[in-house]
Formats: structure tokens, sequence, C-alpha cells
């Protein structure tokens, strides 16, 4: 076989110029082509080898109702208060991406085989912001601050009857008189500095309001109006926080008096980002084209019953007919304008997994419903009178008395709560039910309405942030002031279920549990359960890396904030690891 050779320069020269005029013109074109899909394929092969990872850098400007006045983790109580600490301060533990608990500070913890003792290790080289170290002493005297009854921390009853002690430098243990089933949800609190803290009375102390922490943003500098009221935060990038230097190397916060304010400021882009704001806000903002991300908060708003003060709701065939009379999702709809979901459990959806602990029943249409209310409360004796509500006549020792199916909802004046109210008076119409609606400025209705008991049916929302507050909510012993059964519940099988969660360690045990729990409260059904909320939260366009899949309370949406990034570029697979 002869050896291919190819073609001189010369040859190529004289088969070109053999080319007649279109010839030559076909040639030049299928070079154009040759040329322009050579191009195209290198550059889908070094597409190919590329991927889109984040960059450090941009900046996020966040708009917050209210005025921090103690970043601080043991006394942060607003929600701006709480904001902050969760930007600034880390503890032993964080709530990382899709709610799972991973080790902050600490480097690993262990559990006694009791479940009673945790011992905790630090990372080593820890520091604060200002550069100091930090180590065991500041964990000791920060949970000392938090049990110390004369500060009276909002924290203290999550810390009571818990021991803590150094055992060096690295080591700090928990001795517990029981099992705590959520224990290690308590060491998410902030660490504060032991050397700035102690020089002075907690309160008192001028890092409420300049605040040194080891989270992932430090304060940089303090934007305060001609009154001297803090008007913003300027934060910038923890170089040295341990979890992951953060991308967004600037992070301002701004504050705001009310939601009016806030939106404007939105609006004006003063800021980019907002939260706390309603759900008829959040709709109109999406309209505009802002981007708004929500998330289901464990929040249980509902209608706790009071049998102490109207005995029809003792009647199981009446409460469920109130149940199933009430349209949750034309409340979802006309007062949330979507942003939550229909309930019929005291447990919120977010909070524990009810496709693996609940049973679930189809839910009929609103006709079917009506029908089968209507025809219940017939058969139990129900009759309509001339008003057109129902009645239950009955005769004792020859004398007949006429029992009129009523009842008032007392509720809060929030403009939610209202409209839900009438919602619920109008769909109880319906079927015959009276229902009077009694509104109260918040104070009020705590002080003089649900402190004493004295409502019939309270519109409510109960805050769960974690299973071991059911307890709170549901146990016999906090049916009197100032306990939280609000609906004065009594069930001796219920009270042993939520003491013995409480205790349970494993998931998979503590779940079934609840989930005894749950079917024995749809049995007796001491309230009627309406809906759980969303958080909602418009965000910059060009955000990336938020998770608010598992979040509980609205500063959770910091938890991750070190994994956010406005930035990106495009780069081969084989460099793709982030510095």
């Amino acid at each position: 076989m002869r050896d291919l050779k190819l073609p001189k320069k010369s040859e190529i020269n004289t088969a070109i110029h053999s080319f007649s005029r279109k010839e030559r013109r076909i040639f030049g074109v299928l070079l154009v082509v040759l040329f322009i899909s050579t191009i195209l394929i290198l550059q889908n092969i070094n597409k190919s080898f590329m991927v889109s990872v984040p960059t450090p850098g941009g900046e996020i400007r966040e708009g917050i109702i209210g005025t921090p006045r103690f970043i601080n983790p043991i006394l942060a109580f607003s929600d701006a208060d709480q904001d902050m600490v969760s930007l600034i301060y880390s503890g032993l533990m964080r709530k990382g991406p899709e709610g799972v608990l991973l080790p902050d500070l600490a480097e690993k913890y262990e559990v006694s085989k009791n479940n009673l003792v945790y011992t905790f290790t630090l990372k080593e080289d820890l520091i604060f912001h200002d550069g100091r170290p930090l180590d065991a002493d500041d964990v000791v005297f920060t949970i000392s601050k938090v049990k110390d009854s004369v500060i009276n921390s909002p924290k203290k009853s999550a810390w009571d009857g818990m021991a803590v002690e150094k055992v060096d430098d690295r080591t700090v243990k928990f001795t517990l008189k029981q099992p705590y089933a959520s224990f290690l949800d308590n060491t998410t609190l902030g660490i504060f500095p032991e050397h700035i803290w102690n020089n002075s009375p907690i309160e008192l102390n001028l890092a409420n309001v300049n605040p040194v922490g080891s989270g992932p943003y430090l304060v940089k500098s303090i934007g305060k109006k001609d009154s001297g009221v803090v008007n913003y935060y300027e934060l910038e990038r923890f170089e040295d926080f341990v979890l992951s230097k953060p991308y967004i190397k600037t992070f301002y916060a701004y504050f705001y008096q009310n939601e009016k304010n806030l939106v404007q400021a939105l609006k004006n882009q003063e800021v980019d980002q907002v939260s706390s704001i309603s759900p008829k806000n959040a709709e109109l903002l999406k309209k505009e084209g802002y981007r708004v991300e929500s998330a289901t908060l464990p929040r249980v708003f509902g209608l706790f019953l009071n049998y102490n003060q109207n005995q029809i709701f003792l009647n199981k065939t009446v409460v469920k007919a109130i149940n199933d009379t009430i349209d949750k999702n034309r409340i979802i709809e006309e007062v949330l304008d979507g942003y939550g979901v229909a309930i019929d459990t005291p447990i919120p959806p977010s909070l524990i997994d009810h496709k693996k602990i609940g049973s679930g029943t189809a839910e009929a249409s609103r006709e079917e419903a009506l029908k089968k209310a209507e025809a219940a409360l017939q058969k139990d004796g129900w009759k309509k009178n001339a008003s057109g509500f129902l009645e239950k006549t009955t005769t004792v020792k020859g004398k007949k008395t006429a029992t009129p199916l009523a009842f008032s909802i007392s509720t809060g004046n929030a403009p939610e709560l209202v409209q839900a109210a009438e919602l619920i008076r109008e769909d109880l119409s319906k079927v015959g039910i009276n229902v009077e609606i009694k509104t109260f400025e918040v104070g009020n209705l705590n002080q003089n309405v649900i402190r004493p008991r004295k409502y019939e049916a309270l519109l409510f929302g109960q805050i769960i942030n974690h299973e071991s507050d059911l307890f709170a909510f549901w146990h016999s012993s906090q049916r009197r002031d100032p306990g939280l059964n609000v609906s004065m519940y009594t069930n001796a099988k219920v009270d042993k279920i939520l003491e013995d969660a409480f205790v349970t360690i494993d998931e998979k045990a503590r779940a079934k549990k609840y989930a005894d729990f749950e079917n024995e409260i749809k049995k007796d059904m001491p309230a009627v359960f309406l809906y759980s909320p969303n958080f909602i939260y418009v965000v910059s366009g060009n955000l990336d890396g938020l998770d608010m899949d598992n979040i509980i309370s609205s500063s959770d949406r910091f938890g991750s904030v070190y994994l956010w990034f406005t930035e990106k570029d495009n780069v081969w697979k084989i460099f793709s690891r982030i510095n």
C-alpha cells in the first residue's frame, strides 16, 4: 500500500486555480461553515467541562421592622434582635440546610448511654470577631448567664435543671436531670465573650448594640439618626468563621418602624430584601415582579374550645359539625392570599412528617361537607327556629327548654384574625350555628381574656418551635395560667404520651408517640384546627444559596447565610473546588 501524503502547497494552489468562479464561491462558503462549526464544537466541548460556582463578592441590603436593643443571645426577644444575633453569633451547634443540626463551634459531641450527659469538644483555635480566643470558659459563662434568675432570660426555662461545667479549655460537659429530646436545639444558643460581658450588668453593657460574636458577620459600622437611634448596621464577613468564609462580603441591615415604611424602602431600592410583610403586600409585590419566597411555619391557628364557658363543646357531634362546616381553604385564599396550608391536627405540618406518622383522610367537597354537617346536627336533635338558627328542645320535670346552638369567638384585633373570624361566622350561619365575635387589643386579650380563661372559643395561634412545646399546650398540668393549655384539655392518656415523648431520644419512637397523641386529640376534639401560615420573604433576584425548607422562626433564614451568594463564575470541573 502506498503511503498517504498531504498535498503540497503548490498542489493546493493549482487545484484552487483550476476551480471555476462558481466552484470557488462554493469552496469559500464551505470553508466558512467549517470554521464556524469548529468554533461551536470547541465551545460545546468546553462547556461540557465547565460548572457554575459561587464566587466571593456582592452585598445584601436587608430591611427589618423594629430597632434592635439587645443584640445578645440570652436577651434577644424582638425579631430585630434575633435577626442580628443570627448573623453575628455562633453556637455549639447550628441549624444547617434541610433543618439538620450541624456542629458549629463544636468539633464533636458525645452522649452518655443514659442520655443524661452531653460532652462537647470545641474546634481548635476558635476566635471572636475582636481576635480574642473563644474557649470553654466562654461557653460556661454564657450558659450561667442564661440560667441566672436575676437576668431573667427568655431562654432560661429551656436550661433549667441542667448543669454545665468546664472539663478543659476545649471541653464542656452538660448534665441533665432527665433525658430531653430537644436538648441539642438548646446548643444553637450563641456564645458571647466573657471578657466583654463580665465587666458590667448584661442589660447595660454597650455590647448589646455593638456586639462581638464569632458568627458569619461582624459589625463594621453603625449608622444612627440625629436622635441617636440606630438606623442601620454595616456588617462584613468574618474571615475566620469556622464553617466556611461567607461569600457575600457586605451585609447591610436597615431598620424601619412598620410594614408600610419597609415596603416603601423596598420600592425605593433602599433595600433589596424584606420579611415580616403581610400576604396581601406579598401578592402585590409579586405582581410587580419582585421575587417572593415562602415556607410553612410551625404555627397552629385554630378555635380553642372552652367547655367550662359553654357546654355545647362537650357534644362531639356539634364540634365535628363546626369543623366540617368551616371552609379552611377559603380562609387561606381570602385572608392569607394563599400563603398558608389547611390543617386538622395540633402538630404543624413542617414539624413532623405526617405522611409517616398520620393516617389522613380524603377531603369532601364543600357541598358534601355542609350536607353531612346539617344531617348530623338534625339527627342529634337540633332544629332551626324562626330566626333560622339551630336549637334543641329538652324536657326537664315536665318543662320544655330550648337551648340555642350558639357561641362566641374571642380573638385579637389584628386584621387577619378579625377577617378569619368573620368568614367562620359566615360559614357556620349556613348550617344554623349562631356565632358572636368579640375582638380585643392584644394586651387586653392576654390579660383579661386568656389568662382568666374567660372565653367560649378562642381564635388563637400557637407557636411551636420544638416538638416538646406540645407539652405546654396540651398537658393537663398547663390548664391554668400561666400554662398555655387554652382548651382546658384533660386526658390522662395524652398526659402520659407527652411525658414519654419529652424524654424519648429515638426519633422514630418519638414520632410514633406524637402520632398517638394526634389520634387522641382528633377523637376528643378540644379544638378546631384551621391553618398554618407561611413565612414570607422578598429576596434579591440574583440571590442563590437560600434555604427555607425547614424554617421555624424568621431568624432561621440566616442559618445558612454563609452559603448565600450573588456572584458566580464558570470554571472547569477540575478547578471547581472553592478556596
